[in-house]
């Protein structure tokens, strides 16, 4: 499949759908585009095709190459299913399933909550197939900063802090100094940590910081 002003290859499997989530795909996405003049792109232009909400957030996006438009992209949906995914966060699918809800007002929410978590997990974590333009395959330059962890594939790992500080209502600035401590893939102990203080004050939370590892 080729679209009028390049060359980009579409695998068959992915025919119909957005290259940044993997949703249907009834619209397109042009980069660089006329709503946002780029003089310093590392790459010629391409059209992808794209859902009608990724597009809208694709065209939203000011910077230089189309994989960061993807990571533009990616912090808007985390940001607009932030309700969905974090039921992945306080739910597995058995505890889900039996959790009683069949005959409350929660049994619709029992229906279908996990299969939306799964929707919005899947369209975070989904990664476009390679960009072949003119035959030849693009490289991205731009650094890598995906942070994966749980399950979800974050954008970064700053995305992933306040993803975790909104749903478990964790001070950001004080789970910052925590991981910057312990380290990435401490994530996890991190995040259980700051939740032990969810209302501390300041000073509880500097000498907590000050004895733990």
């Amino acid at each position: 499949m080729q679209f009028d002003n390049t060359d980009i290859d579409v695998p068959f499997n992915y025919r119909h759908h957005c290259w940044f989530c993997a949703e249907p795909a009834g619209h397109s996405f042009t980069f660089p585009h006329s709503e946002h003049l780029v003089f310093d792109c590392s790459h010629e232009p391409l059209t992808l095709p794209s859902c009608a909400e990724c597009a809208r957030a694709a065209n939203q996006a000011e910077v230089r190459s189309i994989w960061q438009v993807e990571k533009i992209v990616k912090e808007y949906l985390i940001q607009k299913y932030r309700k969905d995914l974090a039921i992945g966060l306080n739910w597995t699918q058995n505890e889900l399933a039996n959790a009683g809800f069949e005959e409350g007002s929660f049994a619709g929410f029992q229906k279908s909550a996990w299969f939306m978590y799964e929707v919005a997990r899947d369209r975070v974590n989904f990664h476009g197939w390679p960009l072949v333009l003119n035959g030849i395959e693009m490289v991205n330059e731009d650094v890598d900063l995906a942070f994966c962890f749980d399950g979800v594939s974050y954008p970064s790992i700053e995305q992933a802090m306040e993803h975790y500080s909104v749903n478990f209502a964790l001070d950001l600035a004080f789970l910052r100094r925590v991981i910057a401590k312990v380290g990435p893939k401490s994530f996890a102990k991190a995040v259980r940590f700051c939740r032990l203080y969810v209302g501390a004050t300041p000073n509880e939370k500097s000498l907590a910081l000050r004895e733990f590892s």
